[in-house]
Protein backbone atom coordinates (compact mmCIF):
# COMPACT_ATOMS: atom_id res chain seq x y z
CA UNK A 1 0.00 0.00 0.00
CA UNK A 2 2.11 3.56 -0.59
CA UNK A 3 3.20 6.66 -0.54
CA UNK A 4 3.76 4.17 0.99
CA UNK A 5 7.79 5.90 0.18
CA UNK A 6 7.28 5.30 1.64
CA UNK A 7 6.05 4.63 -2.18
CA UNK A 8 3.52 7.27 -3.61
CA UNK A 9 0.53 5.40 -5.52
CA UNK A 10 0.83 5.74 -9.46
CA UNK A 11 -2.70 5.67 -9.29
CA UNK A 12 -5.62 5.76 -7.63
CA UNK A 13 -8.14 4.19 -9.56
CA UNK A 14 -9.03 1.65 -6.86
CA UNK A 15 -8.29 -1.76 -5.21
CA UNK A 16 -6.57 -4.63 -6.23
CA UNK A 17 -7.75 -8.39 -4.93
CA UNK A 18 -5.57 -11.38 -4.91
CA UNK A 19 -6.27 -14.53 -4.11
CA UNK A 20 -4.36 -15.57 -0.96
CA UNK A 21 -2.22 -18.48 -2.11
CA UNK A 22 0.85 -19.91 -0.63
CA UNK A 23 3.99 -18.99 -1.94
CA UNK A 24 6.43 -21.51 -3.57
CA UNK A 25 9.44 -22.99 -1.19
CA UNK A 26 11.94 -23.55 -3.06
CA UNK A 27 14.69 -25.67 -0.95
CA UNK A 28 18.56 -24.89 -0.85
CA UNK A 29 19.29 -27.92 -2.79
CA UNK A 30 16.97 -27.73 -5.59
CA UNK A 31 18.25 -23.78 -5.81
CA UNK A 32 22.01 -25.16 -6.07
CA UNK A 33 20.84 -27.05 -8.80
CA UNK A 34 22.62 -26.58 -11.70
CA UNK A 35 19.58 -28.33 -14.03
CA UNK A 36 17.01 -25.99 -11.75
CA UNK A 37 18.80 -22.64 -13.13
CA UNK A 38 19.15 -24.14 -16.57
CA UNK A 39 15.43 -24.80 -16.74
CA UNK A 40 14.41 -21.15 -15.13
CA UNK A 41 17.05 -20.04 -18.03
CA UNK A 42 14.48 -21.03 -20.57
CA UNK A 43 11.67 -18.67 -19.84
CA UNK A 44 8.07 -20.10 -20.25
CA UNK A 45 8.13 -20.78 -23.89
CA UNK A 46 10.75 -22.60 -24.12
CA UNK A 47 9.67 -24.12 -21.53
CA UNK A 48 6.80 -25.23 -22.30
CA UNK A 49 8.18 -26.74 -25.50
CA UNK A 50 10.80 -29.40 -23.67
CA UNK A 51 8.04 -30.42 -21.83
CA UNK A 52 5.97 -31.17 -24.72
CA UNK A 53 8.62 -32.74 -26.85
CA UNK A 54 10.12 -34.89 -23.87
CA UNK A 55 5.65 -36.43 -23.79
CA UNK A 56 4.91 -39.03 -25.33
CA UNK A 57 1.01 -38.36 -26.71
CA UNK A 58 0.51 -41.79 -26.38
CA UNK A 59 1.75 -42.06 -23.24
CA UNK A 60 -1.23 -41.02 -20.74
CA UNK A 61 0.43 -41.37 -17.33
CA UNK A 62 2.90 -39.18 -18.31
CA UNK A 63 0.81 -36.75 -19.31
CA UNK A 64 -1.44 -36.68 -16.43
CA UNK A 65 1.82 -36.24 -14.18
CA UNK A 66 2.73 -33.32 -16.23
CA UNK A 67 -0.59 -32.06 -15.79
CA UNK A 68 -0.69 -32.35 -12.28
CA UNK A 69 2.40 -30.80 -11.67
CA UNK A 70 1.18 -27.98 -13.25
CA UNK A 71 -1.75 -27.72 -11.23
CA UNK A 72 0.29 -28.26 -8.23
CA UNK A 73 3.00 -25.65 -9.23
CA UNK A 74 0.03 -23.22 -10.62
CA UNK A 75 -1.56 -23.26 -7.31
CA UNK A 76 0.89 -22.37 -5.07
CA UNK A 77 2.99 -19.58 -7.13
CA UNK A 78 2.95 -16.29 -5.44
CA UNK A 79 1.74 -14.48 -8.53
CA UNK A 80 1.09 -10.44 -8.54
CA UNK A 81 -1.49 -9.13 -7.75
CA UNK A 82 -4.57 -9.86 -9.93
CA UNK A 83 -6.16 -5.96 -10.98
CA UNK A 84 -9.87 -6.03 -11.49
CA UNK A 85 -12.76 -3.68 -12.43
CA UNK A 86 -12.34 -0.98 -9.23
CA UNK A 87 -8.22 -1.67 -8.49
CA UNK A 88 -5.46 0.29 -6.53
CA UNK A 89 -2.31 -0.93 -7.96
CA UNK A 90 -1.12 -0.88 -4.25
CA UNK A 91 -3.67 -1.33 -1.94
CA UNK A 92 -2.88 -5.16 -2.05
CA UNK A 93 -4.76 -7.41 0.11
CA UNK A 94 -7.18 -10.71 0.51
CA UNK A 95 -7.63 -10.98 4.31
CA UNK A 96 -11.13 -10.59 5.84
CA UNK A 97 -9.89 -6.45 7.24
CA UNK A 98 -8.97 -5.60 4.14
CA UNK A 99 -11.84 -6.60 1.95
CA UNK A 100 -13.89 -4.96 4.66
CA UNK A 101 -11.76 -1.84 3.82
CA UNK A 102 -12.29 -2.17 0.36
CA UNK A 103 -16.10 -2.76 0.77
CA UNK A 104 -15.82 0.65 2.80
CA UNK A 105 -14.39 2.71 0.75
CA UNK A 106 -16.67 1.72 -2.02
CA UNK A 107 -19.65 2.92 0.68
CA UNK A 108 -17.61 6.08 1.52
CA UNK A 109 -17.11 7.19 -1.97
CA UNK A 110 -20.93 7.76 -3.22
CA UNK A 111 -20.84 10.53 -0.13
CA UNK A 112 -19.58 14.07 0.62
CA UNK A 113 -19.23 13.31 4.41
CA UNK A 114 -16.31 14.32 6.35
CA UNK A 115 -14.02 11.06 6.44
CA UNK A 116 -12.11 10.56 9.25
CA UNK A 117 -9.33 7.70 8.53
CA UNK A 118 -7.53 6.10 11.30
CA UNK A 119 -4.96 3.53 11.99
CA UNK A 120 -1.02 3.08 12.94
CA UNK A 121 1.87 4.74 10.73
CA UNK A 122 2.46 3.56 7.37
CA UNK A 123 -1.11 1.38 6.70
CA UNK A 124 -1.78 3.35 3.84
CA UNK A 125 -4.17 6.12 5.00
CA UNK A 126 -3.24 8.53 2.09
CA UNK A 127 -4.31 5.70 -0.10
CA UNK A 128 -7.12 5.13 1.38
CA UNK A 129 -7.71 8.30 0.77
CA UNK A 130 -7.22 9.29 -2.84
CA UNK A 131 -9.11 5.50 -3.35
CA UNK A 132 -11.97 7.39 -1.62
CA UNK A 133 -11.62 10.51 -3.78
CA UNK A 134 -11.55 8.42 -6.71
CA UNK A 135 -15.14 6.84 -6.32
CA UNK A 136 -16.83 10.16 -5.28
CA UNK A 137 -18.24 13.13 -6.49
CA UNK A 138 -15.38 14.83 -6.30
CA UNK A 139 -13.05 12.87 -8.67
CA UNK A 140 -12.67 14.68 -11.78
CA UNK A 141 -11.09 17.75 -8.96
CA UNK A 142 -7.45 17.76 -7.56
CA UNK A 143 -6.39 15.80 -4.48
CA UNK A 144 -4.47 18.24 -2.18
CA UNK A 145 -2.85 16.33 0.93
CA UNK A 146 -1.23 18.23 3.77
CA UNK A 147 0.70 17.23 6.74
CA UNK A 148 -0.54 18.99 9.24
CA UNK A 149 2.83 17.91 11.44
CA UNK A 150 4.96 19.09 8.67
CA UNK A 151 3.75 22.99 8.62
CA UNK A 152 5.63 25.10 11.00
CA UNK A 153 3.32 26.87 13.08
CA UNK A 154 3.84 30.45 12.00
CA UNK A 155 2.88 29.51 8.20
CA UNK A 156 -0.27 26.92 8.98
CA UNK A 157 -2.92 30.06 8.73
CA UNK A 158 -0.97 30.98 5.40
CA UNK A 159 -0.48 27.52 4.27
CA UNK A 160 -4.09 26.46 4.29
CA UNK A 161 -5.77 29.67 4.12
CA UNK A 162 -3.78 31.76 2.12
CA UNK A 163 -3.54 35.05 2.36
CA UNK A 164 -3.61 38.67 0.49
CA UNK A 165 -0.57 40.93 -0.43
CA UNK A 166 0.50 42.93 2.11
CA UNK A 167 -1.48 41.16 4.81
CA UNK A 168 2.09 41.12 6.10
CA UNK A 169 5.79 41.59 6.40
CA UNK A 170 6.85 39.32 3.01
CA UNK A 171 3.52 39.29 1.35
CA UNK A 172 4.79 41.06 -1.91
CA UNK A 173 1.48 38.96 -3.77
CA UNK A 174 -1.32 37.30 -3.39
CA UNK A 175 -0.98 32.64 -2.59
CA UNK A 176 -3.65 30.53 -2.31
CA UNK A 177 -4.18 28.61 0.38
CA UNK A 178 -4.29 25.04 0.14
CA UNK A 179 -7.83 24.36 0.65
CA UNK A 180 -8.82 26.75 -1.94
CA UNK A 181 -7.13 25.49 -4.04
CA UNK A 182 -8.58 21.82 -3.19
CA UNK A 183 -11.91 23.33 -4.82
CA UNK A 184 -13.78 20.95 -6.23
CA UNK A 185 -11.96 18.12 -5.25
CA UNK A 186 -10.48 16.56 -1.96
CA UNK A 187 -8.78 18.19 1.13
CA UNK A 188 -6.80 15.55 2.86
CA UNK A 189 -5.14 16.92 5.90
CA UNK A 190 -2.91 13.88 7.76
CA UNK A 191 -2.02 14.09 11.09
CA UNK A 192 -4.67 16.23 12.12
CA UNK A 193 -4.23 15.76 15.88
CA UNK A 194 -0.88 17.86 15.13
CA UNK A 195 -2.72 20.44 14.00
CA UNK A 196 -2.82 23.75 16.52
CA UNK A 197 -6.02 24.70 18.56
CA UNK A 198 -6.12 27.86 16.76
CA UNK A 199 -6.53 26.69 13.47
CA UNK A 200 -8.62 23.49 14.77
CA UNK A 201 -11.14 26.59 14.80
CA UNK A 202 -10.67 27.94 11.62
CA UNK A 203 -10.89 24.00 10.14
CA UNK A 204 -14.17 23.88 12.38
CA UNK A 205 -15.92 27.18 10.82
CA UNK A 206 -14.53 25.84 7.29
CA UNK A 207 -16.63 22.41 7.62
CA UNK A 208 -19.78 24.61 8.71
CA UNK A 209 -20.25 27.13 6.26
CA UNK A 210 -18.03 26.23 3.67
CA UNK A 211 -16.42 29.50 3.44
CA UNK A 212 -12.80 30.78 3.94
CA UNK A 213 -10.77 34.04 5.07
CA UNK A 214 -7.75 34.66 3.41
CA UNK A 215 -4.99 36.10 6.10
CA UNK A 216 -5.65 39.43 5.26
CA UNK A 217 -9.12 39.46 3.49
CA UNK A 218 -11.70 41.27 4.05
CA UNK A 219 -14.05 38.79 2.18
CA UNK A 220 -15.34 35.12 2.53
CA UNK A 221 -14.39 32.51 -0.15
CA UNK A 222 -16.62 29.82 -0.49
CA UNK A 223 -14.98 26.54 -1.19
CA UNK A 224 -16.45 23.63 -2.30
CA UNK A 225 -14.68 20.23 -1.63
CA UNK A 226 -14.85 17.17 0.60
CA UNK A 227 -12.71 17.01 3.08
CA UNK A 228 -10.88 13.74 4.45
CA UNK A 229 -8.80 13.74 7.47
CA UNK A 230 -6.41 11.02 8.83
CA UNK A 231 -4.25 10.38 12.32
CA UNK A 232 -2.67 7.05 14.32
CA UNK A 233 -3.55 8.79 17.09
CA UNK A 234 -6.48 8.36 19.52
CA UNK A 235 -8.52 11.80 19.19
CA UNK A 236 -10.97 10.90 21.92
CA UNK A 237 -8.00 10.44 23.88
CA UNK A 238 -7.16 14.12 22.53
CA UNK A 239 -10.05 15.88 22.84
CA UNK A 240 -9.67 14.33 26.63
CA UNK A 241 -6.47 15.68 27.11
CA UNK A 242 -7.24 19.41 25.70
CA UNK A 243 -5.37 19.01 22.89
CA UNK A 244 -8.35 18.71 20.70
CA UNK A 245 -11.40 20.23 20.04
CA UNK A 246 -14.21 18.76 20.87
CA UNK A 247 -16.75 20.51 18.83
CA UNK A 248 -14.20 19.54 15.69
CA UNK A 249 -14.11 15.89 16.63
CA UNK A 250 -17.38 15.15 16.46
CA UNK A 251 -17.62 17.42 13.58
CA UNK A 252 -15.08 14.73 11.38
CA UNK A 253 -16.33 11.28 13.12
CA UNK A 254 -19.33 11.43 10.90
CA UNK A 255 -17.63 8.43 8.58
CA UNK A 256 -14.97 6.86 9.76
CA UNK A 257 -12.19 4.24 8.46
CA UNK A 258 -9.66 2.16 10.56
CA UNK A 259 -6.71 0.57 8.94
CA UNK A 260 -5.69 -2.63 10.23
CA UNK A 261 -2.10 -2.94 11.27
CA UNK A 262 0.11 -5.22 8.37
CA UNK A 263 0.42 -7.61 11.74
CA UNK A 264 -3.23 -8.19 11.75
CA UNK A 265 -3.85 -9.34 7.84
CA UNK A 266 -2.65 -12.77 7.94
CA UNK A 267 -1.27 -13.95 4.32
CA UNK A 268 -1.42 -10.39 3.34
CA UNK A 269 2.37 -10.00 4.45
CA UNK A 270 3.34 -12.38 1.86
CA UNK A 271 1.14 -11.10 -1.10
CA UNK A 272 2.21 -7.76 -0.70
CA UNK A 273 6.15 -8.64 0.10
CA UNK A 274 6.03 -10.62 -3.46
CA UNK A 275 4.18 -7.63 -4.93
CA UNK A 276 7.11 -5.12 -4.08
CA UNK A 277 9.65 -7.50 -4.68
CA UNK A 278 8.65 -7.65 -8.58
CA UNK A 279 8.47 -4.40 -8.29
CA UNK A 280 11.54 -3.42 -7.19
CA UNK A 281 13.39 -5.83 -8.85
CA UNK A 282 11.66 -4.37 -12.15
CA UNK A 283 12.74 -1.20 -10.89
CA UNK A 284 16.66 -1.88 -10.88
CA UNK A 285 16.63 -4.08 -13.90
CA UNK A 286 16.83 -7.82 -11.41
CA UNK A 287 15.65 -10.81 -11.70
CA UNK A 288 13.99 -11.83 -8.73
CA UNK A 289 13.27 -15.73 -8.16
CA UNK A 290 11.66 -15.11 -4.58
CA UNK A 291 12.13 -15.46 -1.12
CA UNK A 292 14.16 -18.23 0.32
CA UNK A 293 12.80 -20.61 3.42
CA UNK A 294 14.53 -19.12 5.96
CA UNK A 295 13.83 -15.36 4.18
CA UNK A 296 9.67 -16.28 4.30
CA UNK A 297 10.52 -17.41 8.34
CA UNK A 298 12.07 -13.84 8.88
CA UNK A 299 9.00 -12.17 7.19
CA UNK A 300 6.20 -13.63 8.66
CA UNK A 301 7.85 -13.70 12.13
CA UNK A 302 8.73 -9.97 12.57
CA UNK A 303 6.02 -8.04 14.22
CA UNK A 304 5.92 -4.76 11.31
CA UNK A 305 6.00 -2.06 13.24
CA UNK A 306 6.21 0.33 10.49
CA UNK A 307 3.39 -1.73 8.68
CA UNK A 308 3.83 -1.76 5.03
CA UNK A 309 6.09 1.28 4.83
CA UNK A 310 8.80 -0.67 6.87
CA UNK A 311 8.16 -3.85 4.87
CA UNK A 312 8.90 -1.50 1.38
CA UNK A 313 11.85 -0.31 3.02
CA UNK A 314 12.89 -4.16 4.22
CA UNK A 315 12.58 -5.38 0.50
CA UNK A 316 13.57 -2.44 -1.53
CA UNK A 317 16.96 -3.00 0.72
CA UNK A 318 16.58 -6.46 0.08
CA UNK A 319 17.01 -6.26 -3.95
CA UNK A 320 20.14 -4.18 -3.73
CA UNK A 321 21.31 -6.28 -1.21
CA UNK A 322 20.95 -9.76 -2.83
CA UNK A 323 23.87 -11.24 -4.30
CA UNK A 324 21.76 -13.62 -6.47
CA UNK A 325 17.93 -13.63 -7.70
CA UNK A 326 16.98 -15.20 -4.54
CA UNK A 327 16.21 -13.32 -1.13
CA UNK A 328 17.78 -14.50 1.65
CA UNK A 329 16.84 -13.62 5.49
CA UNK A 330 20.47 -11.66 5.59
CA UNK A 331 18.91 -9.50 3.05
CA UNK A 332 15.95 -8.13 4.47
CA UNK A 333 18.08 -7.04 7.50
CA UNK A 334 15.15 -7.39 9.97
CA UNK A 335 17.47 -7.99 13.05
CA UNK A 336 19.62 -5.19 12.38
CA UNK A 337 16.97 -2.90 12.15
CA UNK A 338 14.85 -3.84 14.81
CA UNK A 339 13.84 -1.34 17.09
CA UNK A 340 11.49 -1.46 19.74
CA UNK A 341 7.66 -0.37 19.34
CA UNK A 342 7.45 2.87 20.52
CA UNK A 343 4.46 4.04 22.82
CA UNK A 344 1.62 5.77 20.44
CA UNK A 345 -1.25 7.60 20.84
CA UNK A 346 -2.03 11.55 22.10
CA UNK A 347 -1.94 9.86 25.71
CA UNK A 348 1.31 7.87 25.63
CA UNK A 349 2.85 11.71 23.81
CA UNK A 350 0.89 13.75 26.47
CA UNK A 351 2.50 11.55 29.29
CA UNK A 352 6.17 12.56 27.47
CA UNK A 353 5.63 15.91 27.10
CA UNK A 354 4.67 16.12 30.92
CA UNK A 355 8.03 14.44 31.55
CA UNK A 356 10.15 17.01 29.48
CA UNK A 357 11.70 20.03 31.76
CA UNK A 358 13.04 23.16 30.29
CA UNK A 359 16.39 21.91 30.95
CA UNK A 360 15.47 18.91 29.28
CA UNK A 361 14.11 20.68 25.80
CA UNK A 362 16.93 22.84 25.57
CA UNK A 363 19.66 19.80 25.84
CA UNK A 364 17.83 18.48 22.94
CA UNK A 365 17.66 21.48 21.00
CA UNK A 366 21.50 22.05 21.70
CA UNK A 367 22.61 18.21 20.88
CA UNK A 368 20.27 19.13 18.05
CA UNK A 369 21.57 22.17 16.87
CA UNK A 370 18.58 23.71 16.85
CA UNK A 371 16.65 21.51 14.38
CA UNK A 372 13.36 20.82 15.53
CA UNK A 373 12.12 17.78 13.72
CA UNK A 374 16.03 15.66 15.47
CA UNK A 375 15.01 17.13 19.05
CA UNK A 376 11.58 15.98 18.43
CA UNK A 377 12.64 12.37 17.65
CA UNK A 378 15.56 12.53 20.42
CA UNK A 379 13.12 12.98 22.71
CA UNK A 380 10.29 10.78 20.91
CA UNK A 381 7.70 12.99 20.95
CA UNK A 382 5.81 15.43 17.57
CA UNK A 383 7.70 18.48 16.47
CA UNK A 384 4.27 20.09 17.22
CA UNK A 385 4.96 19.04 20.94
CA UNK A 386 9.07 20.62 20.85
CA UNK A 387 6.92 23.65 19.00
CA UNK A 388 4.53 24.10 22.17
CA UNK A 389 7.51 23.09 25.06
CA UNK A 390 9.14 25.80 23.02
CA UNK A 391 6.56 28.05 23.64
CA UNK A 392 5.72 27.23 26.81
CA UNK A 393 9.41 28.31 28.16
CA UNK A 394 10.00 30.75 26.10
CA UNK A 395 12.92 28.92 24.16
CA UNK A 396 14.33 29.95 20.97
CA UNK A 397 15.92 27.15 18.69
Amino acid sequence: MPDLQDVEPQSAADEARVDAVPPIVVSAKQQGSGLYERLRALGTDRLAALVLALADPRDAETRRLIEEACTKVSGSAPTAPATVEDAEPYMVGASPAMHRVFATIRKFGATNAPLLITGESGTGKELAARAVHERSAYAKGPFVAINCAALPPTLIAAELFGYEKGAFTGATQRRIGRLESANGGTIFLDEIGDLPLEQQAHLLRFLQERTIDRVGGTRPITIEARVVVATNVDLRRGVVAKLFREDLFYRLNVLTLHLPALRERGHDIELLATFFLRKFAEEQGRVAAGFTEDAWQKIRGHDWPGNVRELIGCIRRAVVMAENSWITAHDLGLDENACPRMSGGIAGETARRGSIDEAALREALHRASGNVTNAARALDVSRMTIYRLMRRYGVDS
